[in-house]
């Protein structure tokens, strides 16, 4: 466990939905690196079971609460709930998280025999869905391309991907970015406004594609930066 940077020095990070494979992925990456977790859950005893698990597996400051507790007690909320809560849990949680950085990372994906495609939003992406929803926080988008199976796996010590960061306020991204930063053989790129963060979501419908193709949990590189 190395030092945090400043950026993320005394924050707490809560994750909506952390009892779900990618919610426990982050948070089990994130409580390695000392970053102090909240899980979130619509059960506050599943999640603080889960909590335990995993401060017992790595060592961090990991605990547990209802998605409302947990959206109380994070400086920097991550969203990774199922698409079709979305909107729901949030307009429900708008005056907890009022004045916070909420990290989304949902992708409105739909299932049929031709396996996963986007599903068209009407606010553009859910990350602009959520900036709608909650007029006084700082939304962005990012974690989107991270496989859950690495992430949640303590024998890969390194996940070897570039996380895309999209949003309008500089020092949220910078922020980010940082939290992305804390993943050994991942990085934080600034990927552009909000306004572009559909795609960035729909693209997970072609790395779903490819990893069921060639049996792999692939992400994304960018190269030159």
């Amino acid at each position: 466990m190395t030092s945090l940077p400043d950026l993320l020095a005394g924050r707490v990070v809560s994750v909506l939905g952390g009892t779900g494979p990618q919610g426990r992925g982050l948070a089990r990456r994130w409580a390695v690196a000392g970053v102090p977790v909240v899980l979130g859950s619509r059960s506050a005893e599943r999640a603080a079971e889960a909590a335990a698990a995993i401060a017992v597996a790595t060592g961090g400051t990991v605990t547990g609460a209802d998605n409302a507790g947990a959206a109380e007690q994070g400086d920097v909320v991550v969203v990774a709930v199922p698409w079709d809560g979305h909107r729901d849990l949030l307009s429900e949680l708008a005056p907890l998280l009022a004045g916070k950085v909420v990290v989304d990372c949902v992708n409105p994906l739909g299932f049929d025999k031709q396996g996963a495609f986007a599903l068209p939003v009407e606010e553009g992406s859910a990350a602009q869905q959520a900036q709608a929803v909650l007029p006084g926080a700082t939304v962005v988008a990012a974690f989107h391309h991270v496989s859950a199976v690495l992430l949640d796996d303590p024998d890969i010590s390194r996940v070897d991907t570039d996380v895309l960061v999209l949003g309008d306020d500089r020092a949220a991204t910078d922020l980010v970015q940082a939290l992305a930063d804390t993943i050994p053989g991942t990085r934080g790129v600034f990927g552009g406004r909000l306004r572009n963060a559909h795609q960035v979501e729909a693209l997970t419908a072609n790395l779903i594609s490819i990893n069921r193709r060639y049996r792999a949990h692939a992400g994304v590189r960018v190269s030159d930066v």
